[in-house]
């Protein structure tokens, strides 16, 4: 698995059109409100130049993308914090992503309602925001309440979490995002467990007609703007459009959008912001006749990456014989890059880079 994200908004702004489109999937569309009631989930492979570039020059007979899961929930409104909608439920279907990818509607149609009966970017965003915000100070009003307790008997543990969660909740009682906060060892651990919606990963996805691809128009430069003073990153897609697209055979794709002047999906767009949020890379295993991917966090050790493979190939984890794939591609194959000693063994405390092809030697 690359990551899984959620995609969110208020209803009525194309998340379920955008999950259809990107996911090649078929969730229910329709122009009112609560069209989504149970989370879609949509798992698709990550498309990769690099493993097409191996292939040709290993003829493995598999090859295994890394994939990524997109949960499509109902529209949050205003008061979904304490019930209103579909309430509480979906809220928590959030907590189980790595990201958040927030749906923005910019674009005029009469023919599909509003919650609020007029297009405001930046008053949407803020809405669905601050029921993100209500939902974690619910939970963390329930732990304070249960850990506070135990802290009053003389538990250390609890007395420390205690200590944590009035410092989040200070943070979240001034409507900012728990994502600011810094913690380090055994405080991240105790954050962590809290699974805090503001405390994730998020982007914006505007969700704009087929005039305003560029990104230019007011609707979108709102967006724009809220999301730099987050330091967030915005994604512009046409969710009819990628619709659209999605229903063509793949070899028609392409041609498509090229005479729409497009030069990427919005599928590919949405991969890059979410592997760059979440600082993921990327790395290669040619095991009998297999050409697999995998996706790990940045900064990952050799043992955790042989890990992500199995278990028992971290336990037992010897070395890691690597290669790049520039190096790799320049030799067109494993014993040439040997015979030039660009094939390395690294040991435990090897970075795992992305491109890098490895093959993880270990005691069973």
């Amino acid at each position: 698995m690359g990551f899984r994200c959620g995609i969110v908004g208020l209803p009525n702004v194309g998340k379920s059109t955008i999950f259809n489109g990107l996911t090649f999937a078929r969730a229910e569309v329709a122009a009112y409100r609560f069209t989504t009631i149970e989370p879609n989930v949509g798992i698709v492979h990550v498309p990769d130049e690099r493993l097409d570039q191996i292939a040709n020059l290993i003829h493995p007979k598999k090859v295994i993308p890394t994939t990524l899961e997109f949960v499509d929930i109902a529209g949050l409104v205003k008061g979904a914090s304490e019930g209103e909608g579909l309430g509480n439920q979906f809220l928590g279907h959030i907590r189980n992503v790595d990201a958040i990818a927030h749906i923005v509607r910019c674009f005029d149609n009469e023919n599909v309602s509003h919650e609020y009966g007029s297009i405001d970017p930046r008053r949407d965003i803020e809405v669905v925001e601050t029921e993100l915000i209500l939902g974690d100070l619910q939970v963390l009003e329930k732990r304070r309440t249960k850990v506070g307790r135990l802290a009053k008997v003389g538990g250390k543990k609890e007395a420390e979490a205690l200590e944590l969660y009035e410092e989040v909740w200070k943070v979240l009682n001034q409507e900012k995002k728990a994502i600011g906060l810094g913690y380090d060892g055994n405080k991240r651990a105790i954050f962590d467990d809290l699974c805090l919606l503001t405390a994730k990963p998020i982007f914006y996805v505007a969700n704009v007609d087929e005039a305003q691809l560029k990104g230019n128009g007011h609707y979108v430069q709102e967006v724009r703007d809220f999301a730099d003073g987050q330091g967030s990153r915005v994604v512009f897609i046409c969710g009819d459009l990628e619709s659209e697209i999605a229903q063509l055979d793949e070899k028609d794709r392409d041609a498509f959008r090229e005479s729409l002047g497009l030069e990427t999906s919005g599928f590919d767009q949405l991969i890059k912001v979410g592997y760059e949020i979440l600082s993921l890379v990327t790395f290669f295993t040619t095991v009998s006749d297999e050409l697999r991917a995998w996706t790990v966090v940045k900064g990952v050790r050799s043992p955790k990456a042989a890990g992500k493979i199995h278990s028992d190939m971290e336990r037992g984890f010897i070395r890691a014989e690597v290669v790049s794939f520039a190096d790799f591609i320049r030799c067109g194959s494993e014993h040439t890059a040997r015979e030039r000693g660009l094939l390395r063994s690294e040991g435990r405390e090897y970075v795992v880079q992305d491109g890098d092809i490895i093959h993880f030697r270990f005691n069973v």
